[in-house]
């Protein structure tokens, strides 16, 4: 395991002893940009604790058009469905930002929750954090224009990483928000002329945090808050 600030909130959140039941089968991996770790309808076998990648949780309608429903950093897992009754998700899990994470067999983590300890009092707490997350981006990006979801979106990346930059194509980001690439486009103009952001092909630098902040909808801070929680 990793110590300081590179570990997985979760894992950081294990007694020694709880550790030592699933570190025979806890293997630190590294997740690349784009990898899919799971599709819609697939049979999970493993979980993922993000240390330094983020994994975008992401829904696709019959059409081909996606959007994505919650991101998920050190502060969480991916896969909780292997704990909460079903081993198969309506959702897709699609490598955001590229970093290492834990994968756990689905066997050792079932096992390690039907204990009842400090694992799954963590893992429920976190289910429901994550449920607020995807309802939170569900009103945001019904209500809210497409430049308050942006800053939104990219405040809440950089929460969970630990420089200011990005590597992030504006296609990409258009795939996340579900909307029109010329939009994004539109909006990241709009954030690099009030000085907010630095953008070049594949690169978002922010050079102002708090102009963003000030940019974005109530969602991100109450979405902050949740996490804090």
């Amino acid at each position: 395991m990793t110590t300081g600030e590179n570990r997985n909130r979760l894992l950081a959140s294990l007694t020694d002893v709880e550790l030592a039941r699933i570190q025979p089968d806890l293997v630190q991996v590294p997740l690349m940009l784009g990898e899919v770790l799971y599709d819609t309808g697939q049979k999970l076998q493993y979980a993922y604790f993000p240390v330094t990648a983020i994994i975008s949780l992401k829904y696709a309608t019959e059409s081909g058009s996606s959007i994505e429903i919650a991101g998920v950093g050190f502060e969480g897992i991916v896969g909780f469905a292997l704990y909460m009754g079903s081993e198969t998700t309506t959702s897709s899990a699609v490598v955001q930002t590229a970093g290492l994470a834990y994968r756990l067999s689905r066997v050792s983590l079932k096992r390690e929750f039907d204990l009842a300890g400090n694992l799954q009092h963590c893992l429920l707490r976190y289910t429901h954090e994550l449920m607020m997350q995807i309802g939170q981006t569900a009103v945001c990006n019904r209500h809210h224009s497409i430049d308050q979801q942006l800053c939104r979106w990219l405040l809440n990346t950089l929460d969970r990483l630990s420089c200011q930059e990005l590597t992030m194509t504006q296609e990409l980001i258009s795939n996340m928000l579900g909307v029109r690439r010329e939009a994004i486009t539109e909006a990241a103009g709009r954030l690099q002329q009030a000085g907010f952001i630095s953008y070049r092909r594949g690169h978002i630098s922010v050079l102002n945090r708090a102009g963003l902040e000030s940019r974005s909808c109530e969602c991100y801070h109450a979405l902050k808050k949740n996490v804090r929680r």
